[in-house]
């Protein structure tokens, strides 16, 4: 039996990015009551605030929900960390505070999808600028005074200058800004910082107004269920200081815990492939097929490559006089490799000419390490790591018990098309040719991983296998569709099909993954649902 802790007009489940902004924008209302729920704990640890902490942060059970992949056939039989926020502001508290919209065709697809302009590029903008804060002010593209800072970074690097430099002399312009709708171009990425410090979603959205008598922030509630009186969703069940408690919502219960986490919720709820919850106990409340499905990804190939006669963060992280230097520079002017996020300089390239926009996008980091929470490599180096941003593989994750607290099944399917191992053997390539540009050439760039002994197309897609890791970008496992697509799991208006007063509102609606980082989107998700469900409650 559940205890009651109360009845509120909106139950948000989720205190990540999506939920942040959902229960800023829905308490705005004075005479509206939100309860905010999240699993994980509050943000009070200083590595999730210094922007290099993002190293101690992943993989870490303080903050991070630590689940693997299933052993994937296109990484050559290994399973990787799944890494996902888990604390107040969600994986925008670990996540690489990299600001990347995407590109304009892809909202345009989405509009195309779902049968609903609202998600067109030109509709989508508006909700991007309403909560932004630029640092170049408001114009067309930005918005200004906003709760989400974007500022570019404070600190510089000479071998990426000369990546850049080597990627201009390769065919890929310089730009001063990736959020215009194009991308195309090398150039320094713009970050959720705030004077060197990180500015997650929880800072932005729930700092400034935690003190609203409507809105209640509850950290370390495990949420098990969705609760129903027939097909109308009532609320949710969670586990709370080892008790079960019951939240009842009066207008609508929120799913916004993620690509992975709501459709578990779902799942347990007994909303999901009857076959699946059949074979685990859980009763069918609601047939829908799509839950947990069409799970999309960046994987990203990280090329390494030793260098000679320039400095990278290698060096300096191994000597106790560069690591005081640093450690000053960030007290007194939070300055220097402190404020770092894991990549300063992007890319977004085409992989093949026959391409229309960028396919390929470049993080670049000047240090090199075999995996998070591993010490950097003892030699100098640089990583650029490239990933295929319009994968054609489809995987899934669902829940592999009814118990709350067991990690879910998280299946990827990377590199299982011909068409992404083709991919990938182009991105090697291109990458290869940068490196060989004259740029670079007065520090000898020599290719530690994944090596130069592979050289055909098949061995290059064999070698992704090796080097493949998740840039941890999961989308699409609670995808939007129009009302007769079967195979959607929300609506254009991110209700749940088939069942009434819930909706999902997060990065798992998207019914295709964006052309770059997903976080802005996520927050631009929430910024329109939020709309959508105040517009609703009004009729």
């Amino acid at each position: 039996m559940s205890r009651s802790f109360g009845t509120f007009d909106y139950v948000i489940v989720g205190g990540g990015t999506a939920g942040c902004v959902l229960a800023n924008r829905l308490s705005r209302d004075p005479d509206v009551s939100v309860l905010l729920l999240e699993a994980g704990g509050k943000d009070d640890w200083i590595w999730i605030h210094i922007p290099v902490g993002y190293l101690y942060c992943i993989g870490n059970p303080r903050t991070d929900w630590c689940y693997r992949t299933q052993a994937e056939a296109g990484l050559n039989g290994r399973s990787i960390l799944y890494a996902r926020g888990k604390v107040l502001g969600g994986s925008s508290s670990i996540n690489a505070m990299i600001y990347m919209r995407g590109q304009a065709q892809d909202y345009d697809g989405w509009s195309r999808i779902t049968g609903d302009s609202r998600w067109s590029w030109d509709r989508c903008l508006p909700f991007f600028k309403r909560g932004e804060d630029h640092w170049r002010g408001g114009d067309e593209f930005h918005g200004h005074g906003g709760e989400l800072r974007v500022e570019q970074q404070r600190l510089r690097w000479d071998i990426l200058d000369r990546f850049a430099d080597a990627a201009e002399q390769a065919g890929i312009p310089r730009t001063d800004d990736f959020n215009r709708g194009n991308n195309a171009g090398v150039g320094r990425f713009e970050v959720n910082q705030r004077r060197g410090i990180r500015w997650n979603a929880r800072k932005a959205f729930l700092q400034p107004v935690r003190h609203r008598p409507n809105l209640k922030i509850v950290t370390g509630a495990v949420i098990d269920r969705v609760s129903f009186d027939g097909l109308r969703a009532t609320g949710v069940e969670f586990l709370l200081d080892g008790e079960r408690q019951l939240a009842t919502a009066r207008i609508e219960t929120v799913l916004a815990a993620g690509s992975i986490g709501s459709p578990a919720i779902l799942e347990r709820s007994g909303i999901g492939d009857p076959r699946h919850l059949q074979s685990l106990g859980v009763a069918v409340r609601h047939a829908l097929t799509g839950v947990g499905n069409n799970l999309q990804d960046h994987l990203q190939l990280r090329m390494i490559f030793k260098t000679h006669g320039i400095r990278t963060l290698n060096q300096s992280a191994h000597s106790l006089w560069h690591r005081a230097i640093m450690a000053l520079q960030f007290a007194l002017l939070r300055t220097g490799p402190l404020t770092m996020a894991p990549s300063q300089l992007g890319a977004f390239a085409k992989s093949d000419e026959r391409v229309l926009t960028p396919d390929l996008q470049y993080h670049v980091q000047p240090l090199s390490l075999d995996k998070f929470g591993d010490p950097l490599h003892r030699f100098a180096a640089f990583t650029a790591s490239v990933c295929n941003l319009r994968p054609t593989s489809r995987g899934d994750t669902h829940i592999v018990a009814a118990d709350p607290l067991s990690s879910p099944g998280i299946s990827p399917r990377y590199l299982s098309t011909d068409e992404d191992r083709d991919v990938a053997a182009r991105a090697l390539r291109l990458t290869r040719r940068i490196a060989s540009m004259p740029a670079l050439a007065p520090y000898r760039p020599e290719e530690f991983l994944p090596g130069p002994r592979f050289g055909t197309d098949a061995e290059l897609a064999a070698a992704a296998g090796d080097i493949g890791t998740t840039i941890f970008h999961p989308v699409g496992t609670c995808r939007m569709g129009r009302s007769d697509d079967e195979s959607a799991v929300v609506d254009p208006r991110l209700r749940l099909r088939g069942i009434k007063a819930l909706r999902v509102v997060d990065a798992s609606v998207m019914p295709t993954i964006t052309s770059g980082n997903t976080n802005a989107p996520t927050v631009m998700i929430a910024e329109q649902g939020s709309v959508m469900l105040i517009e609703d409650r009004r009729r």
